[in-house]
Parts: C-alpha cells; sequence; structure tokens
C-alpha cells in the first residue's frame, strides 16, 4: 500500500473529517534531506475536522503526528499540516 493512502485512511479512521486531501511533494525534495527515490518522503495534509474544535494549533499537530507516529518512523521526512475545525 501505497504511503499516501496509508496516512489518508489513517486520519479519516481517527477524526472523521469534513475534507481531508493527502499531496506527496517529494518531487519537489529531489537532492534534499530526506528525500530518497521513489519518493513518499514528503508530503502535505490539509484536513477540516470537528475533532479539531477548540483545540490550539500546536495540539492539532501533536494529534497528527502521534496518529502518524508509524509512518513518521518509518520514511516520511517532511509533514506540512494545515489542521481546522469546520467553519475555520
Amino acid at each position: 500500500m501505497q504511503v499516501k493512502t496509508r496516512i489518508a485512511e489513517k486520519l479519516a479512521a481517527a477524526f472523521t473529517p469534513q475534507s481531508l486531501d493527502v499531496a506527496d511533494e517529494s518531487h519537489q525534495h529531489a537532492g534534499h534531506a530526506g528525500h530518497r527515490e521513489g519518493g513518499e518522503t514528503h508530503f502535505r495534509v490539509n484536513i477540516v475536522s470537528e475533532a479539531f474544535r477548540g483545540k490550539s494549533r500546536i495540539d492539532r499537530h501533536r494529534m497528527i503526528n502521534q496518529t502518524l507516529s508509524g509512518e513518521l518512523a518509518s520514511g516520511v521526512h517532511a509533514l506540512a499540516i494545515h489542521a481546522s475545525a469546520p467553519g475555520e
């Protein structure tokens, strides 16, 4: 299974988002730290979920990082996160 798919499935299960977009941006980092052949190292996540209501930006990032701890420990080098509650 692709890392992008795994990330999307884990976030969907954990946060039941109203919207979710996971983009593999690895191609933009060729030659930079953490990049490897085949990509799947650098991702951007845009997620809107009620689970983030009342949470600080840092808490939202921690929630996502905890959910994706396995991926972050096994090859994902960078994860750009934009997490918001509906209406934000």
